[in-house]
């Protein structure tokens, strides 16, 4: 479908001109002032409008006021002769996506028009991304029993409401930044943007403008002026994920924020008051950086107002069976292949796994068993050995189970060896006595003093 474009000017020349430059392209109307541009409005829908600001009666102001309490109102860009950044900026506040002057350089104009439709489409998913994190988030779909992952969800109901600041710290994998959408999901902000940076993927100077936004001119190639991730997060959540690389100069500014409330651009002199809420994430020690003068003290007693610790996933292998059938179920569907399932002894296989790249590495290994074995049931004979080679889970005093602590006992190693034995000569009981060098009526002693392996067959 073609877009449409409304152009509003006074000038005659300037509308009609602006409409045969654009129209090969397309749906091009026109409007020599506010009121008439009203009227093709409230008659049809446009994806863009582009107005004149200063017009004989209304203003292009009014043009904008109109646009935008259109239901499914039109991306605006401003036009001007007079170069006034302060009637600019007002059109930006008023809703204006971005603004050019006079004379109008066509290939600049249609290059903003090609942002504004993308600002409109992304404004469209946004809404639909909204509607899918108010069920995703609700806290039913966060998938694990444990009591420690009970306790991180209390945590979060709890501080979500607030205003404070939140430290969320685990390993790689872990789901601090599930968690970071969660905290804005059920937050009074969630209607607002959540906006997240991962910091370790961009450079110094690349993150300061990034998250601070810069001045036309600030450096070499700043050619237009960057609004920044601080700026665009205003009414929301900025989460900042591995706050522990950020440099130091970085610090210097993200404390300043803190503080006060109030960023500047990098070229900048204006502080510039926002209203965000702050939730950042690492996989360092930052109680140890600060000993060790890599991160600063000040900082990091600003950032750990509130500190939510997610549980690796072998603290809390209870919860593995529930990932392992959520993951295969969803992604079975996601590829459109039958559903895999897990028999006894490759769950109880996979429960004893360490997952030291927890959640993301088990989600990885279901995709990949969900394309390569294509439904089905998956065996404990299917696994790669690194699985097996975790050992039998055992049962704590307390009822939870876990892997067998390490270094093992002998009867550990004893039962280790003969379960790798049966599963590589695929349960016959013959081989296996013969791969491990005893009789096989020694073999049938030794089931039966560890009978959770006669499942091995």
């Amino acid at each position: 479908m073609v877009p449409s474009i409304l152009i509003v000017d006074d000038e005659k020349h300037t509308r009609e001109g602006l409409q045969q430059a654009l129209e090969d392209s397309y749906d091009v109307s026109i409007a020599s002032n506010a009121d008439e541009a009203a009227n093709l409005m409230d008659s049809q829908p446009f994806d863009v409008v582009v107005t004149d600001l200063r017009m004989p009666g209304k203003s292009g102001l009014k043009v904008i006021d109109k646009a935008l309490a259109q239901s499914n109102h039109p991306a605006v860009l401003m036009m001007t002769a007079y170069g006034n950044i302060e009637t600019a900026v007002e059109a930006m506040k008023r809703g204006a996506v971005d603004f050019l002057t006079k004379p109008v350089n066509i290939e600049r104009l249609e290059m903003l028009i090609q942002r504004a439709l993308k600002t409109k489409t992304l404004e469209v998913e946004v809404k639909q991304l909204h509607e899918r994190l108010d069920e995703k988030f609700n806290f039913d779909h966060i998938i694990g029993n444990s009591d420690k992952l009970k306790a991180v969800i209390d945590r979060v109901k709890l501080v979500a409401p607030s205003k404070a600041t939140i430290l969320i710290e685990g390993e790689s994998g872990t789901g601090k930044e599930m968690i970071a959408q969660a905290i804005h999901q059920v937050s009074p902000r969630s209607r607002g943007p959540l906006i997240a940076v991962h910091c370790a993927s961009l450079s110094e100077n690349l993150l300061e403008s990034e998250l601070f936004g810069h001045e036309r001119g600030a450096f070499t190639g700043a050619n237009e002026r960057r609004i920044g991730r601080f700026e665009s997060s205003d009414g929301g959540t900025l989460f900042l994920d591995e706050i522990g690389e950020i440099s130091a100069s970085t610090q210097v500014k993200l404390l300043r924020f803190l503080e006060t409330r109030t960023v500047e651009r990098v070229g900048g002199s204006k502080p510039i008051e926002l209203d965000v809420r702050l939730v950042a994430a690492t996989n360092r020690d930052l109680d140890q950086m600060v000993k060790d003068g890599k991160f600063r003290e000040d900082l990091f007693f600003r950032l750990n107002v509130v500190r939510i610790t997610m549980p690796p996933l072998r603290e809390r292998s209870e919860d593995v069976p529930l990932l392992l059938a959520h993951f295969l179920k969803v992604l079975s569907a996601e590829n459109k292949l039958p559903q895999l399932s897990l028999e006894p002894g490759a769950m109880q296989t996979l429960q004893a796994y360490p997952w030291s790249g927890n959640i993301r590495e088990l989600r990885n290994f279901c995709e990949n068993a969900v394309v390569l074995h294509r439904g089905g049931a998956l065996t404990e004979y299917d696994l790669d050995s690194k699985y097996r080679a975790s050992g039998i889970l055992t049962v704590s005093s307390d009822g939870s189970t876990g892997p067998a602590s390490n270094p093992l006992s002998m009867a550990e190693n004893e039962k280790r060896v003969l379960r790798e034995a049966l599963i590589k000569s695929r349960g016959n009981r013959t081989k296996a006595a013969d791969l491990m060098g005893i009789s096989r009526r020694t073999l049938h002693r030794k089931i039966a003093q560890w009978p959770e392996l006669d499942v091995i067959d």
